[in-house]
């Protein structure tokens, strides 16, 4: 198994990270099968373009949520290192912490 778990849709609250913030983030090494992806669909062209990451980040994003390291951005680069026989990535991970519940 390439990922951990299979996910559609981003489980975290939103962060607002902008990517400038994004980049201020040091990138560290993540296991593929620890990751949880927020995407099902995969688009070949993207998987398959030799330019793919010309306009964006070079290192995936990731969130880390109640101990679930999910991957928000980069799918089709964590996917191309599968494919080269890769089990870790380079990637920005940010932590987010659980929120108080009201009344707490």
């Amino acid at each position: 198994m390439i990922f951990k778990l299979v996910g559609d849709g981003r489980p975290y609250p939103e962060h607002g990270l902008t990517h400038r913030e994004w980049a201020q983030i040091p990138p560290r090494q993540v296991r593929l099968d620890s990751l949880v992806t927020t995407k099902a669909m995969l688009d070949l062209h993207s998987l398959l373009a030799a330019d793919s990451t010309f306009y964006g980040d070079l290192f995936p994003h990731v969130v880390e949520w109640r101990g679930e390291l999910y991957l928000e951005d980069g799918l089709h680069r964590a996917l191309r290192a599968a494919l080269h026989q890769r089990s870790v990535l380079h990637a920005r991970v940010l932590s987010l912490l659980e929120e108080p519940q009201p009344g707490t």
